[in-house]
């Protein structure tokens, strides 16, 4: 079995190694959600339920993980996640369902699959990250 040490080592350099080609594709491309949103990135979702489940890790796997982390009753440690909760929980939850509100033709009428996907695996890597 991996142990946290190694895990935590390994998320860590993941998002280091991700970082530079995103940073560099993105300079050339626009990510195709929203009003960019555009046919060929493959099924979508639709946007309320697309951004619910890419952001939800931030609130369920640190909901999760911190109480169990080596520095859960630090003060310190509870002062500055709890801003990173009350941020993810405005984009997991909030931000959607003003989404449902919004007046038809303000919202895309899709989200690709393949972006929320790609979301869900950083806010997996990162949600631990913060929470251990």
């Amino acid at each position: 079995m991996v142990s946290d040490e190694s895990l935590f080592h390994y998320a860590l350099l993941t998002l280091y190694l991700m970082a530079p080609p995103t940073f560099i594709s993105l300079r050339f491309l626009q990510a195709p959600y929203g009003k960019h949103h555009r046919p060929g990135w493959g099924p979508n979702l639709p946007p309320p339920l697309a951004w619910f489940l890419m952001e939800s890790p931030t609130l369920w796997l640190t909901l999760f993980l911190f109480p169990h982390g080596q520095r859960s009753s630090d003060p310190k440690s509870i002062l500055l996640i709890t801003p990173f909760l009350l941020h993810y929980f405005n984009r997991t939850c909030l931000y959607p369902l003003r989404l449902l509100r919004a007046p038809p033709g303000k919202t895309a009428s899709g989200f690709p699959l393949s972006v929320a996907l790609m979301a869900f695996a950083f806010n997996l890597l990162n949600s631990y990250i913060q929470a251990r």
